[in-house]
């Protein structure tokens, strides 16, 4: 399974952005998808997660600004940021996982390549 992460950019505050997850040679559809991000000098975090059956998780620094979600017709997941912080800044990892959905990476079992967020004025 190769993961495709996209749609990263350089937002102002209080921007949005829309990163997308894609798989190559497999569908996401039937496993749990997480997003984690990985800020310049620190650790890599669990952002959101989304299960088989469509059950969402959040890390509280994000929750009620961001949403994960499900394209079963395009095998794709989507993490929708809204009201971007400069703490928002990273780089962004879509990763999948056989097993369960959970907001830790030793959950999960393929990543992709990350795609780098920058909220800056």
């Amino acid at each position: 399974v190769q993961l495709q992460a996209s749609g990263g950019g350089l937002v102002q505050p209080g921007g949005s952005l829309r990163l997308s997850c894609a798989a190559s040679g497999s569908t996401l559809n039937d496993y749990a998808i997480g997003w984690f991000r990985q800020a310049p000098g620190k650790e890599r975090e669990g952002v959101s997660c989304i299960t088989s059956s469509d059950n969402t998780y959040y890390a509280v620094s994000v929750k009620g600004r961001f949403t994960i979600s499900r394209d079963n017709a395009n095998y794709t997941v989507y993490l929708q940021m809204n009201s971007l912080k400069p703490e928002d800044t990273g780089v962004y990892y879509c990763a999948l996982s056989l097993a369960i959905a959970t907001l830790y990476e030793a959950g999960y079992d393929y990543w992709g390549q990350g795609t780098q967020v920058t909220v800056s004025s």
